[in-house]
């Protein structure tokens, strides 16, 4: 799969980003402070937090899968595979360019246009974002914050109308005024209108009322699996947390995660973490070791579940190769001896 000059520009931009946040935390954070608070963790509150970091990745493979339904209906188990690698891929590249590694996983491995299911994934970014807003501004007004978490929160739900219209926009753009015309100029580039229509075919799941209301419900399951997985993690490190605290920490690392940046979210997750439990009062080392002991375990979690995927799909892929040969060999002509030559 090729990498765009964009994509290489977001990623270095992202880098950079990351690198950053890296350094304002170096700056403000007691970094050996934070790691004494995390050898004291509990292995107990690790392990639900493990629980909860599976079922959230499990309830986006859910999502995928209803999204995919319309289009090409595929084995859960599988889709789920292609949700790890997605998350693999976005532990090592920067700038979530790990949504498009995924696309291109899906669309190659199950013989699917990757352009209709990078369509998908757009809805379901759309999806996301809803939810997240929606979280975010309930626990903004439960915790009466004001200040920066309440305007990124106003920033945040005049990003999700965008992404809306923009949403309807795309789904009905062959049907607005002067559409027709637009066509007639983009059919000189017969590619372009191939890819146009297929990006359209994968928005076009938005609009199936069921698919839109699971993928809404499989979201919602998520972020209640994220929620606990910060609760978790006060409890592991002795740091109180109440529902709505940690919603406005999830909400907040999402929302912050739309911004580009390095491998993994490295440096930006922690300094939202760090941001975000300051205002509820919360130390800057125990927010940190909080914020860190959350990451690491999604990393640990999406990346080994990342190369099993990966090794799985290796395996299908080889016995499909090999399942074809030797029907290539069974179906073949059997080849006749030469006749022997006379010496006459």
């Amino acid at each position: 799969m090729s990498i765009s000059r964009n994509a290489l520009l977001r990623g270095t931009v992202g880098i950079a980003i990351s690198v950053i946040a890296i350094w304002i935390l170096i700056q403000s954070v007691d970094i050996s402070k934070a790691f004494e608070v995390l050898k004291t963790a509990s292995p107990a509150w690790i392990t639900v937090m493990l629980v909860t970091t599976t079922i959230d990745v499990g309830a986006r493979g859910a999502r995928w899968r209803a999204l995919l339904a319309p289009i090409a209906p595929l084995p859960y188990r599988r889709v789920l595979g292609y949700t790890y690698i997605g998350y693999l891929a976005n532990n090592v590249l920067p700038a979530r360019l790990g949504e498009l590694y995924r696309s291109h996983a899906l669309g190659e491995g199950e013989d699917v246009s990757r352009t209709t299911v990078l369509g998908t994934v757009v809805v379901e970014r759309v999806v996301d974002t809803v939810i997240v807003v929606a979280i975010a501004a309930l626990a903004v007004v439960v915790l009466s914050v004001r200040g920066v978490m309440g305007s990124a929160v106003l920033l945040g739900l005049a990003f999700v109308s965008l992404l809306v219209i923009g949403l309807a926009l795309g789904m009905a753009a062959h049907r607005l005024p002067g559409a027709a015309r637009v066509t007639e100029i983009i059919a000189r580039w017969p590619r372009i209108l191939e890819l146009a229509r297929r990006l359209r075919e994968g928005l076009a799941v938005a609009g199936h009322p069921r698919t839109l209301a699971a993928a809404l419900a499989f979201s919602a399951l998520a972020w209640a699996a994220s929620t606990g997985t910060f609760l978790a993690a006060g409890q592991a490190v002795g740091v109180e947390l109440s529902v709505a605290q940690a919603a406005l920490l999830t909400s907040g690392v999402a929302l912050v995660s739309i911004v580009p940046s390095g491998p993994g979210y490295v440096g930006t997750f922690e300094l939202t973490v760090v941001g975000i439990a300051e205002g509820f009062g919360i130390s800057r080392d125990d927010a940190f070791a909080l914020g860190l002991l959350v990451h690491l375990m999604i990393l640990a979690t999406t990346s080994i579940g990342g190369v099993i995927a990966m090794l799985a799909m290796r395996r299908r892929r080889d016995e499909s190769a090999a399942a074809a040969e030797d029907i290539a060999a069974t179906t073949a002509p059997a080849t006749q001896p030469p006749e022997p030559t006379s010496d006459v």
